[in-house]
């Protein structure tokens, strides 16, 4: 299931950088990566003007290729692999101890993050736990009844 989430995270971040981080709740990361993403389609593509003053997709789009150089290409490149790769291995897991340590209550034995008490899985991963005894065992007999 980890790969699942790990592929699918991956090649959510493929398509907008931070949306990988959403699927799998690092939403820090997440704004990070769509801000950065954002700034850089301000910053290297034309202005809305120049866009909008197209007759058709086809004219934008060779607009966009005409105005685009090099640095641009590797900027947005960068970022989309970068994210995608980040998403993946946090994912995964990696690096080891990522959202650990900061949890109160009871954790994860296969993520470490902090669990839902109510639930039977967690609902960072979808581990299935199993269920716990709050209570324990009771002696049936004590020391001083077996002596009598």
């Amino acid at each position: 299931m980890r790969w699942f989430r790990a592929i699918a995270a991956g090649a959510l971040s493929l398509f907008f950088p931070g949306a990988g981080h959403a699927f799998i709740r690092d939403w820090l990361r997440a704004l990070m990566f769509a801000g950065v993403y954002v700034f850089a389609i301000v910053v290297f593509l034309p202005s809305i003007g120049q866009l909008t003053g197209t007759g058709s997709v086809t004219e934008s789009l060779e607009l966009i290729s005409s105005e685009l150089d090099t640095v641009g290409q590797f900027a947005f490149s960068f970022v989309v692999l970068f994210a995608a790769i980040d998403a993946s291995l946090r994912a995964l897991g990696f690096p080891p101890g990522s959202g650990q340590g900061t949890a109160d209550g009871p954790t994860c034995p296969e993520c470490g993050r902090e669990l839902d008490e109510d639930l039977a899985f967690c609902h960072w991963c979808t581990t299935r736990l199993e269920p716990r005894d709050d209570h324990p065992p009771e002696e049936t007999q004590s020391a001083e009844e077996t002596n009598t």
